[in-house]
């Protein structure tokens, strides 16, 4: 829209300079006031124009001062023109002339302060045709210069009235022609005005006048012709264009109007008819109207906006009236379009995760009467098939997934994508049966049609008892549940309860806790004997215990799962570590002679070099390294295994002890065993007494433990609980033993005690 009507007041400029030129070359009187009058109208034309092509707030306010103070110049001109076109003797009026020009002169100077006390007007900025416009604030200086334009144009106006009614019906045409534009342009300047309509596009009316000024004052041709360009000018006009005469009969439409009702202009008679047909209201009955109407729906919607005004004589009294009907369907869907894309997930049409919240925010804190329930799913392991297959295949994973949602959900449900592979609804409590959803997630398959694919999605349900509080956490709950099943193959559903989040509220308690408990040294190392054949104590294991200053004794199943989740059991571990080194320092004569194996989670390769750290303990203590043990999990292999087996083996060449922690209990790899740099294998005895067959059982761990002599390792079999267990292990040929049937971990003074007792 606004190209275009930069254009249209392209061409009017050069129009207009253009008859200002050929006037100043014809030798008729009225030729110069006529070539003064074109010129001027230029000038807020000019403005206009750089209004509608600017996006800067300067060049704005330049336009918008070239524009009224062009205004001045034009009513300036258009007087000095109406008096010598009207053969009005200046003389005899030259007082009443010089306050139209005084009052104008004024206005223009008051302009010229605007920039420093800003007392005309200011700018603001909108939005038109998806660019910034910059749009007049007006001040006491703006309602100044528009009574003395108005007064001054009014005059003028006046003037012609008094003449058009004076002169013979025979020279009136021209002058009527000339009052009528004055009038229209008037009537549409001041609707410009009071609508605050970005572009003023009344413009179009003075330039129109200024040419049949300029037509009629040098090259009077008949009415007929002048109806002609009058239809040209308005059919350049973008909106479709709809004339009527007094008793509401359409007498003249542009060429939008005729292609929007597909009438031609032979037809006008059939005009109330097709607009009846078209739109629900056309302001029958009404002279001033507007009505925004849409035709259609879905994607064949269009949309319009209609105008009716009424065009009056100037006696007040209805000459006729027009009616413009502008297109905006390409805006409006355009704007759909922006709001649907700023609302909806790009990748499988579902809300996103910030519209899908506040839709159920305003749902349930508007509908207090229903109970609702919060759910929060996605894809198990759905990095893996990013990975494996590629992000194509995942992203087709996730639009299938979305699919299903909306064939599944209700119409009274919200759903939409959260982020990544997870999802969210939000739907009336009473409307879903858990079983049945529990059906389906078990039998849940796509199908790229010819492979079907089992996904598993864990449901995590928050049932809302709180309208109140914000919908992220209602989320948070129901992630909470979800992940409490995460690992779940035969589950796929979880509700919340107050038990997870006094999980959740404990693990963050103790996490706040840990530096301080660390620094007071409430984590304390606790040790467990180990054992020779003989019953002898040789070394220890070192063990985590928690004395709470609140809690009391915390054993490790309370507080440990939370930091292996968080990545804190790092600091744990290295406290540890360190209080083995004090320990291993302290001890002299025969307990010189002990070991303390430590632990190596997981989770420390991340977050440290533990040859470094454990290596420089070492060095501080300055302690045999074969009295710290290095015990790890089979787990530690399971990832980055060449890079993890290189660290080990410089544990073992720096003269640290090895040994693999619960082998047996999980997953171990007997091809990975020969390869890996261990001293000793720690065998589980839980899964002995866990096994149907005891004989079975007792014929592996005879076999565990000869394939650990085989290969070069000692054997340590932890669990031992009964005096027949260790005879037979005895028997086996195991070399140490850990267990409550040698003794329960326990203090280091305990310890040290035991020690001394058994020597």
């Amino acid at each position: 829209m606004r190209l275009t009507f930069a254009i249209i007041y392209s061409v009017l400029i050069v129009l207009l300079g253009l008859f200002g030129m050929i006037s100043r070359r014809s030798k008729k009187t009225v030729a110069l006031p006529v070539s003064y009058l074109e010129f001027t109208f230029i000038v807020p034309i000019v403005g206009n124009l750089i209004i509608v092509l600017s996006q800067n707030e300067l060049l704005s306010t330049i336009g918008s001062y070239t524009y009224f103070i062009g205004m001045d110049l034009m009513v300036f001109s258009l007087f000095d023109f109406t008096l010598s076109y009207c053969h009005i003797p200046w003389r005899s009026h030259r007082k009443k002339c010089y306050v139209i020009y005084a009052i104008l002169t004024l206005d223009i100077i008051q302009y010229l302060f605007n920039p420093f006390f800003g007392q005309a007007f200011g700018m603001e900025a909108i939005m038109v045709d998806n660019a910034p416009y910059y749009r007049l604030v007006p001040h006491i200086g703006q309602i100044f210069h528009r009574i003395i334009v108005y007064i001054a144009f009014f005059t003028s106006l006046f003037i012609f009235i008094i003449k058009a009614i004076r002169v013979p019906r025979i020279y009136a045409e021209k002058y009527y022609v000339i009052l009528f534009t004055m009038i229209l342009a008037s009537l549409w300047q001041s609707y410009y005005i009071f609508s605050r309509t970005p572009i003023d596009r009344s413009m179009l009316a003075f330039a129109v006048c200024a040419i049949l000024i300029f037509y009629f004052s040098l090259f009077y041709r008949p009415f007929r012709l002048l109806d002609r360009m009058l239809a040209n000018i308005a059919s350049k006009i973008p909106e479709a264009v709809l004339f009527f005469d007094a008793s509401n009969r359409c007498i003249w439409i542009n060429n939008n109007a005729s292609q929007l009702l597909q009438i031609s202009t032979e037809k006008l008679d059939r005009v109330k008819h097709r607009l009846s047909a078209m739109f629900d209201d056309i302001g029958e009955g009404n002279d001033n109207w507007s009505s925004k109407q849409v035709i259609g729906s879905g994607k064949n919607a269009q949309y319009f906006t209609l105008k009716k005004h009424l065009v009056t004589d100037s006696n007040n009294k209805k000459i006729g009236s027009f009616l413009t009907i502008l297109d905006n369907t390409p805006e409006i869907k355009k704007q759909q379009q922006e709001i649907y894309e700023a609302t909806h997930d790009k990748l499988t049409g579902l809300f996103t995760k910030e519209h899908l919240f506040n839709v159920i925010k305003n749902r349930i804190v508007n509908d207090k009467e229903t109970s609702y329930s919060i759910a929060y799913f996605d894809i198990k392991d759905f990095k893996m098939v990013n990975d494996i297959f590629g992000n194509t295949t995942g992203d087709n994973v996730l639009i299938r997934v979305a699919n299903w949602i909306k064939e599944k959900a209700q119409d009274n449900w919200n759903y939409g994508r959260i982020g990544g592979d997870a999802f969210g609804l939000c739907y009336p409590t009473n409307t879903v049966r858990l079983g049945i959803v529990e059906d389906r997630l078990s039998k849940f398959v796509i199908s790229n049609g010819t492979i079907d694919q089992h996904i598993l999605l864990h449901v995590g349900i928050y049932h809302v008892t709180d309208p109140s509080i914000d919908v992220s956490i209602m989320f948070d709950r129901a992630h909470l549940a979800q992940k409490s099943i995460k690992n779940e193959y035969n589950m796929h559903i979880a509700i919340y309860d107050d038990k997870m989040r006094d999980q959740v509220l404990w693990s963050q308690k103790i996490s706040a806790e840990l530096e301080t408990a660390i620094a007071q040294r409430q984590i304390v190392p606790y040790l467990q004997p180990i054992v020779d054949k003989n019953g002898s104590i040789i070394g220890a294991e070192a063990l985590v215990r928690w004395i709470h200053p609140t809690e009391g004794f915390l054993p490790p199943f309370t507080f440990i799962p939370t930091f292996e989740k968080n990545g804190m059991i790092a600091e744990i571990d290295k406290y540890i570590w360190r209080c083995a080194c004090e320990i291993l320092s302290s001890w002299t004569d025969e307990k010189e002679k002990l070991f303390i194996s430590v632990n190596i989670s997981p989770k420390d390769f991340y977050f440290m070099d533990i040859y470094a750290e454990i290596k420089n303990l070492v060095d501080e203590f300055k302690l045999d390294p074969s009295r710290l043990r290095i015990e790890i999990t089979e787990t530690v292999m399971m990832t980055e295994a060449e890079n993890r087996m290189a660290i080990l083996s410089k544990f073992r060449k720096s003269g640290f002890i090895v040994e693999m922690d619960d082998f047996g209990s999980g997953y171990s790899s007997l091809n990975q065993l020969k390869d890996m740099p261990l001293d000793v294998l720690k065998i589980d005895m839980k899964f002995l007494n866990k096994a149907e067959d005891n004989h079975k059982a007792e014929i592996i761990l005879r076999n565990v433990l000869r394939l650990s002599s085989d290969l070069g390792l000692f054997s340590l079999t932890e669990g031992v609980e009964t005096e027949d267990q260790y005879k037979m292990l005895n028997e086996m040929g195991c070399n140490l033993f850990q267990g409550y049937y040698f003794a329960k971990p326990m203090a280091v003074a305990d310890f040290e005690k035991l020690c001394a007792s058994k020597a």
